[in-house]
């Protein structure tokens, strides 16, 4: 008897899947769940996340939609795959002490590096809890620098969801904001400027205009990054 879709995920998630026999037919290449992967990844790197549909990844593999069921159960978990893909390729260190901190804040570097490859993606692992081997390896990771670090149990269990969150939204802002093509982007001058205008019940707004408007995307990155390595070294 064939396996349900719900057991056909459960057993990828345990085991590689065999690619299928190829098929006689117009189709030169068997459908397989990397090549679902690997076009799919290719219509979010060229399109963004929004474009990505089920019928969307059949239409470039020249099937049907039905097709693809037999390999992936739907589009949630297409989403994770992808996700779980990206992560596979994240270079992760052997915890040392003496440098753990440097290892993590060059393992948030990666992910957000790999999720603005692919924009809008990171909806996809807001998404998708980490029940993969692929995710799961870098969550293990992550937790394994931390306790490294000296940082306790529970504070590293929810300090490692704190930096995904902030990796995960921090992509994602990102990626809306090149959709929009820059429509509702102001330039750092304008942006001064407007401050400059604002009347004197904002006075600290007026005061620190240069410190709020101050700052490349990946400055803030790091400085919030390095903010919440600091909460959680205080805490321990």
């Amino acid at each position: 008897m064939a396996s349900t879709p719900q057991e056909r995920r459960a057993a990828r998630h345990h085991q590689p899947v065999s690619d299928a026999s190829p098929k006689r037919g117009r189709r030169a290449k068997p459908i397989t769940v990397d090549a679902i992967i690997e076009v799919a990844l290719d219509i979010v790197a060229r399109e963004g996340y929004p474009a990505l549909t089920m019928r969307r990844v059949a239409t470039a593999l020249d099937t049907g939609s039905a097709s693809l069921y037999a390999h992936v159960v739907n589009k949630e978990d297409l989403d994770e795959l992808l996700i779980g893909r990206l992560c596979a390729e994240i270079d992760l260190p052997e915890p040392d002490p003496a440098t753990w901190r440097a290892q993590i804040t060059g393992v948030c570097a990666q992910v957000r590096d790999q999720y603005l490859r692919y924009p809008g993606i990171s909806r996809a692992a807001l998404a998708a809890a980490p029940t993969n081997n692929d995710t799961l390896r870098l969550a293990e990771c992550m937790l394994a620098l931390l306790l490294a670090g000296g940082v306790a149990p529970q504070s590293a269990a929810w300090g490692m969801d704190a930096l995904s969150l902030y990796i995960n939204s921090y992509t994602l802002e990102i990626s809306l904001l090149d959709r929009s093509g820059g429509e509702w982007a102001v330039s750092r001058d304008d942006m001064l400027q407007r401050l400059a205008d604002l009347p004197d019940t904002f006075p600290h707004t007026k005061r620190h205009a240069a410190e709020l408007t101050a700052g490349t995307d990946h400055e803030r990155f790091d400085f919030t990054i390095d903010l919440i390595l600091d909460g959680l070294t205080r805490r321990s």
